[in-house]
């Protein structure tokens, strides 16, 4: 019969309990226990805090505050932007009043998006992307637009290269047929703006590739035509 092999796992074999060991952790115990009561006490604070803080103010405040934008989403869809940021006194709120009054919820959020494109139609650029910049979304098509929208405010202020910035990351974000060719056509027409025609004509090229469906693409051939002339191609 084979004598059986001898395995060398020693280093696995180390007793960890003996009575050396557990004198050790004992001590060790006695002499943080204090300390390590505090921690735990205060790691437990901190957890119950939070629970009552989601669950008994957060969830209020956010349940109020979807009841409360609907007047302000009624008229933003009527195009009264106005209205829709502001509200009235006494009678319903706008969008302003959300974000002053309910910041840290969900709805709070969303209304940084829609005060930022009251701004934008009412012409406030500035404001427009402040709001637009502090709205935080993992939605596929509210992500571009947003960014899309603080490059219209950009255009619009005619800081070119901020703008063309923030078309790139709408059209780059998010890569869908509805915000991606409109976005690929802005950041190139600001790339022809700032007479970077090869940046134009690559993404111009890329479009008529990638998106020939699109209603972009129908006028695709025209815009690359033109800034190949005005790159001498």
């Amino acid at each position: 019969m084979a004598k059986k092999k001898e395995t060398s796992d020693a280093p696995f074999q180390i007793p960890i309990f003996t009575p050396e060991n557990k004198s050790r952790i004992e001590h060790l115990y006695e002499k943080y226990k204090k300390e390590a009561t505090i921690g735990l006490s205060a790691v437990l604070i901190i957890l119950i805090g939070f629970y009552a803080y989601r669950n008994f103010i957060l969830k209020p405040k956010e349940a109020e505050a979807q009841e409360l934008i609907f007047m302000a989403e009624n008229y933003f869809g009527q195009d009264s932007f106005e209205l829709a940021l502001n509200g009235v006194a006494e009678s319903f709120y706008g969008f302003v009043d959300i974000i002053d009054d309910y910041k840290n919820t969900k709805t709070g959020n969303l209304a940084r998006y829609y005060a930022g494109i009251c701004y934008l139609r009412l012409g406030d650029y500035e404001e427009a992307i402040t709001n637009l910049k502090k709205y935080k979304t993992k939605s596929r098509i509210l992500k571009p637009v947003a960014y899309g929208a603080i490059g219209d405010a950009y255009s619009e202020l005619e800081e070119y290269n901020k703008a063309v910035k923030f078309y790139n990351k709408a059209y780059k974000s998010s890569e869908n047929k509805f915000t991606t060719p409109l976005y690929m056509v802005k950041a190139a027409l600001v790339y022809e703006e700032l007479e970077k025609y090869d940046k134009a004509i690559a993404i111009y090229e890329t479009l008529k590739k990638d998106f020939k469906e699109s209603q972009e693409a129908a006028n695709v051939d025209k815009y690359l035509g033109r800034a190949k002339m005005k790159a001498g191609k």
